[in-house]
């Protein structure tokens, strides 16, 4: 199954000078063989890239990496770049893709792709059934590698041949990137072909994988004079002589293309090789490319020389029915300078599913292109968007002539450019569509169409340059006579775009005078709840206060009918969260704004609402019901494609809750993955600050204080404070990291700063922001009475909530600093208000924090079942730092730790300990298999390990397992 790329020179002729390169490709080759003698083994996938200038021989290295995979038996996949096509999004990656799902009836093709059909699908060229979904091209990207993954697995083994790259579109370079350092585990050898130095300057990702990949690019250079003489000798004869073949060597530079080109003319030319044939011989090359190949074309006909420039300005392998009625030719004479430019080398048959005719050489091509009049090559590339139009072809297709063609104001093109617009935004390809859009905009648009063109252009520079977002939008809001919902899109845009780029303040204005203005009642409220959220995540707000009171008397007349309506109910929540009211009271909001639905993924209404509700329920000692709101919730945008910002917020989020609950180890392998998301996203800033914080935390809780800080200062987490609220806020966050350090009044001072700004907003819950409980700790030795005050404040704030994890944490903290015989009785009360909690961690911490002041307090048997039970939560929740002070605690006093009962699982990764205690209830293999994405055969070697690492079997694990829900509540 071989397709797309070809040798330009038909003739089969030894490679030479190139031994090193194709015994590269041998062993790359070699690689993919599932067996060696017989013996079976586990094939190596690799990359590997042929560099140089053009006409070295990068293609013809290509083509006999195709012959001998072929001879292998192995399957090709094939593309490549073209120069006047760098602008068509993922155009390298159809012709990797496409060749094989053209073959699939429509129901295969869906059966094949499954739920990726929607988010791959307008990337790959194929027909949407939801044209309303835009996926992101994170999420694209995703798609791809799945797409591609398959392919091989079912095709095994692939090589995959790419030429050209320097000219491939952005889109499937970012791809091939991203998808490219995973082939060592796969039965997939990739071969590019590229020009270094013609690489577009923002193909950085395609330059750091072919420069840093461990087998570095094979840099060709030009031939020798030998291997100049062995290409003319085959051609004219061993009598050629040395002089002779000596002045080919110096008029081609060595280049290979050139060689063999001029070879074969001389051969025509019935040419010997002779001293005295050097004037022809000269005249042959310098026909073979630039002025010297224009000249030999236009000695063909004008009517030839049409068509070549039709087939120039098309492109790619085109149609000769298509150049033919570009070049204004009849059938007959279309073929008659088909098979002329097929006779001089010019143009071959494509050896493609779809046939055609292409230039043998890209040298050839551009030559031609570059050849053809200004005036006319503007018409040609008109004449083709026309034809592209009027046979019904994707949109992009008309748009790439079109953006060759200067603005005219014709609305037609503008409607085909938007159209193109909207395809490439469906495709993930944000660029793309900018460069369409924008175009449609210089035509320019009628008059009662440019806003909305402004709300598409800002849309595709959304997630590559939210400030042109921003100028963009406003522009948009100055038109006359918008449609009320398109003008309250563009607002929701700009105060997103607005908030994206950290000017909170700007977007909550922005709302808030839309809110005014506008006279429609749903408009109206959906502008004001637009103004709630940036206003309450905004680090500045001048009057929280009074915005919480309209906010409350707004909610209490809302009975949640519409989604509007249940983004107010949903903020309203969430500010008596943070505000310390009372939790069934905060709880009460959140079920009325979740009955009627809320969605993660309404594009004109974000997902920061129904986030901050489902998080609600985590702070209501709720985790379980917050974790299933995030599954639904991300399963949305996954089923959307939105795997970029979205998936690494709800992520980071997810192993929030995780660490909340004591999961130390998920939470960390959760935060982590929404981290490395987050950095995969242009922008992602905001993702960012909430995994950083986040997984500092859990470092802390887990006892790695010099990874935390590590952590912290790779990204200036102490350094700089975002004006966009931030949880856990990181202020807080780097004061736990001084309190780990022992810098203690470096803590103090940054705890204070947080405790004013809090109470300036009458924000005052302490299961959202516990400040005053690191700084009673920071106060204890040098202060200890404002110490004790504010532990005791911040134990009557926590009651006033409610929530059983906060009040028993806010007591034990107030046990620590008071000490004494008083501390004994607030560390039972924390004990007991922790234990009726989700808060697995905390409660370990609470055990050990009791255990100690019973061994100081002189009672030994009493501290000695706390610290146990300390110790075997501590280990359980992976918190090796609480665990080895436990151990502490218990030698200080005399004691000597008992086997735990499950102490050993800390040395299990999160998926080792899922599958652990599925198996230990009794789940059976195919379920525990199918949470965890595994085959059968998967979950029992995941098993093996398991045993071998907790040295027990199947029984022993369950006894080991046996006392874990006690934890996990």
């Amino acid at each position: 199954m071989a397709h797309g790329l070809r040798q330009p020179i038909t003739e089969h002729r030894p490679l030479l000078e190139r031994d090193e390169e194709l015994q590269a490709t041998d062993h790359a080759l070699a690689a993919l063989r599932d067996t060696v003698d017989g013996v079976p083994r586990v094939p190596r996938g690799g990359l590997l890239a042929f560099t140089g200038e053009a006409g070295l021989g990068k293609t013809t290295l290509i083509a006999a990496a195709r012959a001998r995979a072929a001879a292998l038996g192995f399957t090709v996949f094939s593309g490549k770049g073209g120069e006047n096509e760098r602008g068509m999004a993922f155009r390298v990656v159809r012709q990797i893709m496409q060749p094989v799902l053209a073959r699939m009836g429509e129901t295969e093709r869906r059966d094949f792709l499954g739920s990726w059909y929607d988010i791959v699908g307008a990337a790959l060229g194929l027909e949407a059934t939801d044209t309303a979904r835009m996926p992101d091209p994170t999420g694209v990207r995703d798609g791809l590698d799945w797409v591609m993954t398959r392919l091989t697995m079912l095709n095994s083994p692939v090589v995959l041949l790419l030429d050209d790259l320097h000219w491939a579109d952005a889109e499937s370079l970012d791809w091939l990137a991203s998808f490219a350092p995973r082939v060592a585990d796969l039965p997939l050898l990739i071969v590019v072909g590229y020009r270094p130095d013609e690489l577009p300057s923002d193909a950085t990702s395609f330059r750091t994988l072919v420069e840093r990949h461990e087998q570095r690019p094979h840099l060709l250079s030009p031939l020798g004079e030998a291997g100049v003489a062995r290409i003319i000798r085959d051609e004219v004869g061993e009598e050629a002589e040395d002089e002779f073949c000596g002045e080919c060597w110096t008029v081609t530079g060595g280049s290979p293309f050139e060689a063999v080109e001029l070879a074969i003319r001389l051969r025509e030319q019935k040419v010997r090789g002779t001293q005295d044939e050097l004037p022809v011989m000269r005249d042959l090359a310098a026909a073979v490319k630039g002025p010297g190949l224009i000249e030999r074309l236009k000695r063909l006909g004008p009517g030839t020389i049409r068509f070549a420039w039709a087939g120039a300005v098309l492109g790619g392998p085109f149609s000769p029915e298509v150049a033919a009625d570009l070049a204004v030719l009849g059938s007959e004479e279309a073929v008659e300078a088909a098979e002329k430019l097929r006779a001089r080398r010019i143009l071959a048959d494509a050896d493609e599913p779809a046939g055609g005719l292409e230039f043998v050489h890209p040298q050839i091509a551009t030559t031609i292109y570059r050849d053809i009049p200004a005036g006319l090559r503007v018409g040609m590339h008109n004449a083709a968007a026309h034809a592209a139009q009027a046979v019904g072809a994707d949109p992009t297709v008309a748009a790439r002539h079109l953006l060759e063609v200067p603005c005219d104001g014709r609305p037609e093109a503008v409607a085909c450019l938007r159209a193109a617009g909207r395809e490439y935004l469906r495709a993930g390809a944000p660029e793309a569509a900018r460069r369409v859009l924008a175009r449609a905009l210089r035509e320019p648009p009628p008059a009662k169409d440019r806003a909305a063109l402004l709300h598409e252009l800002a849309c595709s520079t959304f997630l590559i340059e939210p400030t042109a977002t921003v100028s963009h939008l406003r522009e948009a809001l100055t038109e006359p006579g918008i449609d009320p919902d398109l003008r309250a899109s563009i607002v929701y845009r700009l105060t997103q775009a607005l908030a994206h780029t950290d000017r909170l303040t700007e977007a909550a204005t922005v709302a808030a005078d839309e809110a005014r203005r506008a006279t429609n009642a749903r408009v109206k409220l959906r502008m004001q709840a637009d103004h709630f959220v940036w206003s309450a995540f905004r680090a500045d707000e001048p009057d929280s206060s009074a915005r919480s009171r309209r906010l409350a008397r707004l909610a209490d007349k809302l009975p949640g009918r519409g989604l509007e309506e249940r983004y107010i109910l949903g903020l309203r929540a969430w500010d008596a969260l943070v505000r310390g009211e009372p939790r069934r009271t905060a709880l009460g909001y959140a079920e009325e704004a979740l009955r009627g639905g809320m969605s993660w993924t309404d594009e004109n209404r974000g997902f920061e609402v129904p986030a901050a509700v489902a998080l609600l329920f985590m702070y209501c000692d709720q985790p379980r019901r917050a974790e299933e709101l995030f599954a639904e919730g991300m399963a949305e945008c996954e089923h959307m494609g939105w795997r970029g910002s979205h998936l690494a917020q709800g992520q980071t989020l997810l192993g929030y809750i995780r660490y909340r609950r004591g999961c130390l180890p998920e939470a960390e392998e959760l935060v982590r993955a929404g981290l490395a998301t987050a950095e995969r996203v242009e922008g992602a800033v905001p993702a960012q600050w909430f995994a950083i914080g986040i997984l500092i935390q859990t470092l802390l809780a887990r006892g790695h204080v010099v990874a935390a800080r590590r952590l912290a200062d790779s990204y200036h987490y102490g350094d700089v404070v975002p004006n966009a609220v931030i949880f856990p806020d990181p202020r807080t966050v780097y004061a736990d990291l001084l309190l780990a350090e022992g810098r203690l009044a470096q803590a103090a001072r940054l705890l204070s700063a947080v405790g004013d700004w809090l109470d300036a907003r009458d924000w005052h819950n302490p299961a959202w922001c516990p400040w005053q409980l690191g700084l009673a700790s920071a106060l204890a030795r040098t202060a200890p009475d404002e110490a004790v005050r504010h532990a005791q404040d911040a134990v009557k704030r926590a009651r006033d909530f409610g929530a059983a994890s906060a009040i028993g944490q806010a007591l034990h903290v107030q046990a620590e600093v008071t000490g004494g015989q008083a501390a004994l009785d607030l560390h039972t009360q924390a004990v007991d208000h922790l234990e009726r909690s989700p808060a697995s961690y905390e409660l370990a911490r609470a055990l050990v924090g009791h255990g100690a002041a019973l061994a100081r307090s002189g009672r030994l048997h009493d501290a000695a079942d706390r610290l146990y039970q300390g110790l075997e939560g501590a280990v359980h929740c992976g918190a090796e730092g609480l665990a080895a002070r436990a151990r502490r605690e218990l030698s200080a006093a005399g004691l000597r730790p008992l086997p735990l009962r499950y102490a050993q699982t800390d040395m299990l990764t999160a998926r080792e300990r899922r599958a652990a205690e599925m198996t230990a209830l009794g789940s059976p293999a195919s379920v525990v298999a199918k949470e965890l994405r595994l085959t059968e055969q998967g979950v029992r070697q995941l098993l093996s390990s398991v045993y071998r690492k907790l040295g027990t079997d199947a029984s022993g694990l369950a006894d080991a397992l046996a006392n874990r829900s006690r934890h996990e509540r």
